[in-house]
């Protein structure tokens, strides 16, 4: 069955609609009397939820959606708890649902069925042999929910405040823009992977500008949420660590682990490396 794309998508489905369903009774309890940190509690434990269903399956990247999923959520039950239903609020709301029902659905193209795993997952499984499940906790499941929270963090505070600036447009546009990036950078490299054998790597449309664009898009995408934030409360500059956490994140762990592997296949790569951004849309070098 784990082979059948369609019966893998339903068990998808279902343990998301049972995180969130756990997620929304735990932030209900009102176990402390701070919203942010109801938040938190709820987001820890349905990622714990869809951990202990990777483990039944063994499979780790039933979590691969949550990184999309978790703000498409949170960001509607901040608006409901704050009772924000601003212009801004709403300009929030349509950057976010943009970016993370495409991201989502990308991942839905690429997804092949509950036997295949991303091959980090596996390397890491491989590695660590019997430990695996806790670095599955740890490193695959719990660090990037603790990411995607503090990034998402200033979109949150931003709706509980009721000042707007309308310099935090600057921020939404920046966060479209952003997520269009991602959608263009995948949509090429999707063609070309269809057309192309697997050895030669991409280098048109915007990879001829930067070896992740998909990458950029998404880092981009979180300074964008600052600020939008930032522009209507300078006070909580502070806030910037979800930002900066994403992309260290990326320019250091996911962006050297993904080049490694396309070395030991891509012909030519360390060509492209030469004469390529690794991540800002720039002209070649």
């Amino acid at each position: 069955m784990k082979k059948n794309r369609t019966f893998s998508f339903l068990v998808i489905l279902i343990t998301y609609v049972l995180a969130v369903i756990i997620g929304l009774v735990i932030f209900n309890r009102n176990i402390t009397n701070n919203f942010y940190i109801n938040v938190f509690i709820a987001d820890v434990i349905a990622t714990i939820f869809v951990f202990i269903v990777g483990l039944i399956f063994k499979n780790a990247s039933i979590y691969d959606p949550y990184w999309s999923v978790a703000p498409i959520v949170i960001i509607p039950l901040s608006m409901i708890h704050f009772k924000n239903y601003s212009l801004g609020a709403i300009l929030l709301l349509i950057a976010i649902a943009y970016w993370g029902i495409r991201l989502t659905l990308n991942w839905a193209y690429t997804f092949k069925n509950l036997l295949t795993q991303d091959w980090r997952y596996t390397m890491f499984q491989e590695k660590s042999k019997k430990w695996f499940p806790l670095v599955s906790l740890a490193g695959i499941h719990l660090i990037p929910t603790l990411i995607v929270y503090f990034a998402i963090l200033p979109g949150v505070y931003f709706l509980s405040q009721t000042n707007f600036s309308y310099l935090s447009i600057i921020g939404l546009i920046i966060s479209l823009v952003a997520a269009t990036i991602q959608l263009i950078s995948d949509i090429q490299v999707h063609k070309f992977r269809k057309n192309n054998p697997r050895n030669k790597y991409i280098d048109e449309g915007l990879w001829k500008y930067s070896r992740h664009p998909n990458y950029f898009g998404e880092v981009l995408m979180w300074w964008g949420v600052y600020l939008i934030m930032l522009f209507s409360d300078f006070s909580r500059w502070y806030l910037i660590i979800g930002a900066i956490l994403n992309t260290l994140l990326f320019i250091f762990i996911s962006i050297p682990m993904q080049e490694k592997r396309l070395l030991t296949y891509k012909d030519n790569y360390n060509e492209y490396q030469r004469s390529t951004s690794m991540l800002l849309i720039l002209p070649k070098k």
